[in-house]
């Protein structure tokens, strides 16, 4: 009978390290496929510097951006790549709080559920 490789504190730090790396990554990917679509569709029209135009308001929240980004509208899919990048050290987060109870550190799980708590509450809670 196989057994399951023990959690060590090395092998957190490498798949938390191995995490970032993915998400920061796949975070690039999407954004810069969105911006390659926009700049197909909207790349010749002209530029006003003058006049500040925030982001429209189906942009400003996670249904909207979803939504065009199943339209594959290039300001959605650069959207989603920013959430994807504010999601990747929330993941962490998560993760820790996974290791540390497999490791059996009670005292890092509780640090790190009390961080993770704050994260949520500041994303959601504002």
């Amino acid at each position: 009978m196989r057994s399951e490789p023990k959690w060590t504190d090395e092998r957190i730090e490498n798949v938390v390290a191995n995490l970032l790396r993915a998400g920061v990554l796949l975070s690039a990917l999407i954004v810069l496929i969105g911006a390659c679509l926009y700049m197909v569709r909207h790349g010749h029209s002209p530029v006003a510097y003058r006049v500040f135009r925030g982001e429209p308001a189906d942009l400003r929240g996670v249904r909207g951006i979803i939504h065009d980004t199943m339209s594959l509208r290039g300001r959605g899919i650069i959207q989603l790549g920013l959430l994807v990048l504010i999601a990747t050290p929330v993941t962490r987060v998560a993760f820790s709080v996974f290791g540390f109870a497999k490791e059996g550190d009670r005292m890092y799980v509780v640090f790190t559920v009390i961080v993770f708590s704050i994260l949520v509450y500041s994303l959601l809670g504002s």
